[in-house]
């Protein structure tokens, strides 16, 4: 499948079949992250996978996050409407074989006070792990593997941070799987409802 095969074909998948992803497939996906562009050649980004033999923890860490925004709002005190949308991607986080967490690697915790230079850094880091993660789900998708790119993880930011030991910055998730689904393409707004030609 060529670049544009995979860009047109890939999808989010909510569903996963049991079947296991090969180690040699992940190595591929997580090298394909590893050839985006970055701000400076920084290279800011960290995978952390979870596998089937941690995923039950994985999924408690995240559940105990969910619960503690129930309770007391934890970092997202405004977004308590979306709680049952992060707990529908639990479940659909509970299917997925391998579940990647990925840091930014020149940033502490979200909640970290930062200067105009360091939030400006941070901008351009952001983009170019979100460059990684695009490389990563097209990768998946031309092993025929679905993937999905998950941002509810920050229900349980401290939770799965602490869980990982990590103090470097959580941008994402993503749960990568055999898709069970073949869901349609999303609506996309035209080309020229969104470009300005100067």
């Amino acid at each position: 499948m060529d670049v544009f095969g995979a860009i047109s074909e890939r999808r989010s998948i909510r569903k996963f079949s049991a079947g296991e992803i090969p180690r040699e497939h992940i190595d591929k996906i997580l090298l394909a992250g590893t050839e985006a562009p970055s701000a400076k050649n920084r290279q800011p980004w960290k995978f952390i996978v979870v596998t089937e033999k941690d995923r039950a923890a994985m999924l408690q860490e995240m559940k105990r996050g969910i619960d503690n925004t129930k309770i007391n709002g934890g970092l997202l005190p405004g977004f308590t409407q979306y709680i049952g949308g992060a707990e529908h991607t639990m479940a659909i986080m509970g299917q997925a074989p391998v579940t990647v967490f990925i840091f930014n690697t020149e940033e502490n915790y979200l909640w970290d006070d930062a200067d105009v230079q360091q939030k400006l850094f941070d901008i351009a880091n952001i983009q170019s792990i979100g460059a990684a993660i695009q490389n990563m789900l097209l990768a998946a998708t031309g092993l025929g593997i679905g993937s999905l790119w998950i941002c509810d993880v920050f229900f349980a930011y401290k939770e799965i941070c602490g869980w990982l030991g990590e103090e470097n910055q959580m941008i994402a998730a993503v749960s990568f799987g055999y898709p069970d689904e073949s869901p349609g393409p999303r609506p996309r707004k035209g080309i020229g409802d969104i470009t300005v030609w100067r």
